[in-house]
């Protein structure tokens, strides 16, 4: 699809167990809009399935309510704590089968790809991609909490590089 010709809509999602930040944006002849960004929270107490499920029921309800066509999703790289590692993993499951059951394009950004994208410095703290998150899209404040808006920024970088290929196909 041409860059700026129609409306483009990516749910951009930063995964966890606990919160998962959520960022959708669209495009529309070369502007930015912000739809919604907020984060899912699960229930520490409940059982690993039952979070998962709640989960996969939030999103998908995101997914009917804004229509998105491209879902943007931050790769796990690393994490200190195992345990925590395989529940991020877990519900990066439920949020890619969630996108595949409901057709979208799927793209996976690591963070140094995602602070590259957003502030052109792969060693950018999560405050520098705060600001630039608010720039880009034209906010009076930084969205908060903070899982949003790293989903925003997962956002623009999955719109960034469907705009990129869009181009390079045309």
């Amino acid at each position: 699809m041409p860059a700026g010709k129609t409306n483009s809509i990516v749910l951009g999602i930063d995964p966890g167990i606990a919160d998962t930040g959520y960022g959708l944006i669209s495009q529309r002849q070369n502007q930015l809009t912000l739809l919604a960004y907020g984060s899912i929270k699960t229930k520490k107490g409940l059982e690993l399935a039952k979070r998962l499920e709640s989960l996969e029921r939030e999103l998908t309800k995101l997914i009917k309510v804004y229509r998105p066509t491209l879902l943007a999703v931050e790769q796990l790289f690393f994490c200190k704590n195992v345990k925590t590692a395989l529940m991020v993993g877990q519900a990066r499951g439920v949020i890619l089968l969630v996108g595949e059951k409901n057709h979208l394009l799927i793209k996976e950004f690591t963070p140094l790809q995602v602070k590259q994208g957003i502030t052109g410095y792969g060693q950018a703290d999560k405050r520098q991609i705060q600001l630039m998150v608010k720039a880009i899209l034209g906010l009076k404040e930084v969205p908060r909490p903070d899982d949003a808006a790293d989903a925003l920024a997962i956002a623009i970088c999955g719109l960034n590089h469907q705009n990129f290929t869009s181009q390079l196909g045309s």
